[in-house]
């Protein structure tokens, strides 16, 4: 709750508190003095925070007890028993069920805080449209029939100056992601008060010459802002971090023309298809969104050149590049980590695409894992079979169910070629899929449903950023790498696994 909705709330409860407590006398003069003092705090909130859906019963209320104390004082006594009739008709019930609820709306759709950058360095940030003049869109239409991706980056920057970026600036695809929750439109209309920790446009730090290039894949009907507090923080430790959204596999994306796209493939791979195709379906699409992994690296390479502009120019370390995706984007970081210019890449809770086209990944990978996926993956590693009963709470058929645990036995296989190669596999105990974007910060009912683990939002973000860093500054800077070296008794929540057959 912000500072201005905090006293509006306050001054609100006063003002209920004193409907029942204080002689008439007395509560005159208070209410009028109550509900002036709650209607500067509305103006002040409007202009300085903005309004909010959430609150407008609260401002409702403190309007009409403005109103009604001032024909208190200054109206006539007839008016003055017509007003207490008001009040009476309004219901005393009917305003703590109001003030109720609009503290149930304030918690469960906070105005919140991402986590801070760990790192000395500023961050800063900047949107590139890049368009793929060789590839044709195959998901939806294009304003040139070509394959274009937004990209946002977040990098080392100097002190910024002026106020941080929001976290969501493209606020009209918010009703978009509130609809991909099955959400009314304007439930998450709110989140474009929340700041991020960049600075838009900043200059690139001069802490170093150059930084190393991290790309970043965002899940099904996800998008690149809920990988934020990730992005910052390794752009607060020295890396040059681009996430990719995925045209047509987020829930929404916004072009610089205005243009937005909606996701029209997260449903490929649901039971109402046919199970037959679930592999050529992911497959189809994994080849896309690699796809767009290549193409991204081909254009920083120009911006590296100067042939993209960009302040970037001659600071992106193309010698030592990483990968990292969430979900399908997971599958996207290992599936494009046969691309000889990545060096490392990190897997969050996904599965694998285009398994039977080569061999498992011989370069350094991170499988880290939610505990619920490796439960799931534990199923297929001692051959448990669902129970009718299992499959039909989940709605899916035993057809299905088969042919996916069929991939998984492939997947596994090709997760255990890697870690035999050098890589690793975690899980971190009372995590959901969910835990590993900033989608766990945006509603503590998520957690009370169990969308998200039952580990605090924080702490599961702290130790996913502590992994990841260690990670890639193994790989990528020559250092660190204690924490890859097994269980820590900072982290008791990392599980390593050291077999996966």
């Amino acid at each position: 709750m912000r500072f201005f909705e905090m006293l509006l709330f306050f001054s609100s409860a006063c003002l209920l508190a004193l409907l029942f407590i204080f002689n008439q006398r007395i509560r005159r003069s208070a209410l009028l003095l109550t509900s002036g003092a709650g209607s500067i705090f509305l103006v002040i909130h409007f202009l300085v925070e903005g309004y909010r859906v959430q609150l407008l019963f609260l401002y409702g209320f403190t309007i009409l007890m403005l109103m009604l104390s001032l024909i208190d004082v200054f109206i006539t006594r007839n008016a003055v028993r017509t007003a207490s009739r008001i009040r009476r008709v309004l219901g005393r019930l009917f305003i703590v069920i109001g003030l109720i609820a609009t503290a149930c709306f304030l918690y469960v759709f906070p105005v919140f805080d991402l986590p801070a950058p760990t790192g000395e360095l500023k961050v800063g940030t900047q949107v590139f449209h890049f368009v793929d003049p060789t590839r044709e869109e195959t998901f939806g239409k294009t304003a040139t029939g070509k394959r274009e991706l937004m990209v946002q980056v977040w990098y080392p920057a100097q002190a910024g100056t002026g106020k941080y970026a929001p976290f969501i600036p493209d606020t009209r695809i918010l009703r978009y992601m509130a609809a991909n929750y099955g959400l009314p439109g304007f439930t998450f209309q709110h989140l474009k008060y929340v700041s991020s920790h960049a600075y838009s446009g900043a200059e690139v730090s001069s802490a170093q010459t150059s930084y190393p290039l991290i790309l970043a894949n965002p899940g099904f009907s996800s998008s690149r802002f809920l990988h934020t507090s990730q992005a910052e923080n390794l752009a607060s430790h020295g890396y040059i971090v681009a996430v990719i959204d995925h045209t047509y596999n987020t829930f929404a994306t916004e072009f610089p023309d205005g243009r937005i796209t909606t996701s029209t493939t997260n449903d490929l791979f649901s039971p109402d298809h046919d199970y037959r195709t679930e592999s050529g379906n992911r497959d189809k699409l994994g080849k896309v969104l690699t796809g767009d992994v290549t193409f991204a690296l081909d254009q920083f390479e120009l911006i590296q050149s100067g042939h993209i502009p960009s302040q970037l120019k001659g600071r992106v370390d193309l010698g030592h590049v990483g990968v990292f995706g969430h979900s399908i984007g997971g599958a996207t970081a290992y599936d494009a980590s046969y691309d000889p210019r990545i060096a490392v890449g990190i897997d969050l809770d996904g599965g694998l695409y285009r398994l039977r086209d080569r061999e498992g990944l011989r370069k350094p990978f991170l499988f880290m894992n939610s505990e619920s996926e490796f439960e799931r993956l534990k199923m297929v590693m001692d051959n448990r079979v669902y129970t009718d009963a299992e499959l039909n709470r989940m709605g899916n058929t035993r057809e299905w169910m088969d042919q996916v645990t069929e991939d998984k036995k492939l997947e596994l296989e090709r997760m255990r070629e890697t870690v035999v190669a050098g890589g690793q596999f975690l899980y971190i105990d009372n995590t959901e899929h969910l835990n590993f974007t900033d989608v766990q910060f945006i509603s503590p009912v998520f957690k009370m449903l169990g969308i998200t683990g039952k580990i605090a939002p924080e702490r599961a973000n702290s130790v996913i950023n502590a992994y990841m860093l260690d990670f890639f500054d193994m790989y990528l800077k020559n250092q660190g790498g204690i924490l890859m070296k097994g269980p820590d008794s900072r982290f008791p929540e990392v599980k390593f696994v050291t077999s996966l057959l």
